[in-house]
């Protein structure tokens, strides 16, 4: 996968793109990441790279020009409505659709994304138009740029491509890709502080380890996440009937709560 990110600090994605899980992808060749700073692009002797807006407002805005010249260096072209634009541009803004794990795995699938930074108070609106930027937003708030909503984008889709994780299951096994939240894990000592591993995970049946994990997930998400719990009840095919035993269980109790055996009933 090729990702071309456009910012105005590109020293912020050194730590996050370089090393670790991203950084052996790129040295294997799974991923081409590559930073181009924006203002390189300005025509301004003071590599001016914002204005004040038209109309008044509080900060400032990025202008158009070094935008239009930094996409247009990388291979982009526009012209939207009009013209389709010849690469796929996001633009991260708190203005645009929430990221969610379905659209992170509908970008999983693409081969190309160009991901540009806005800061300040954002940029000029005829760069979103004339290049058809698709508006990303990583939750309800407001950063200071899209540095590390893009970090969080490249991370998330990066790490669904196929090659950037040792092992599928690494990813699709975990928390939200399954559909339920991930169950509580722990490693040695089995005591510590007075406090001890649950019995069933380290008594070796793998079976009672697997529904355990099964159970502690079902009531973390109903608890933490219930928008995910009624997804997940609707749409997921139960694997089996001792799975199905412990969600119908589970759908019969009004109120139930997560401890270290497994799910209780308040009432009881």
């Amino acid at each position: 996968m090729k990702i071309d990110i456009l910012t105005l600090f590109p020293e912020m994605f050194e730590a996050t793109l370089g090393g670790s899980i991203l950084g052996r992808a790129q040295e294997k060749g799974i991923l081409d990441i590559k930073r181009t700073n924006i203002r390189d692009y300005s025509k301004d002797k003071h590599n001016k790279a914002d204005d004040y807006p038209f109309g008044g407002g509080a900060g400032m805005l990025m202008l158009a020009q070094p935008i239009f010249d930094c996409l247009e260096a990388i291979g982009v072209t526009g012209g939207a409505p009009e013209k389709k634009p010849s690469r796929h541009v996001i633009y991260m803004s708190p203005r645009g659709r929430v990221l969610d794990q379905s659209r992170i795995r509908e970008l999983a699938s693409e081969q190309d994304l160009v991901i540009l930074c806005g800061h300040y108070e954002g940029i000029d609106q005829r760069c979103i138009d004339y290049f058809g930027m698709e508006e990303i937003s990583i939750g309800d708030y407001v950063l200071t740029g899209g540095e590390l909503a893009a970090m969080v984008l490249v991370d998330s889709v990066a790490r669904l491509v196929p090659g950037v994780l040792s092992g599928e299951d690494s990813a699709m096994g975990e928390s939200i890709y399954s559909g339920l939240l991930e169950y509580p894990q722990y490693t040695k000592p089995r005591e510590f502080r007075g406090m001890e591993v649950p019995e069933v995970l380290t008594g070796g049946n793998h079976k009672l380890i697997e529904l355990w994990k099964y159970e502690q997930s079902l009531a973390l998400t109903k608890e933490r996440r219930p928008d995910l719990f009624e997804e997940y009840v609707q749409n997921t095919a139960v694997p089996d009937k001792d799975h199905k035993k412990i969600l119908e269980r589970y759908l019969n109790s009004d109120k139930m709560k997560v401890c270290a055996s497994g799910i209780k009933d308040e009432k009881e």
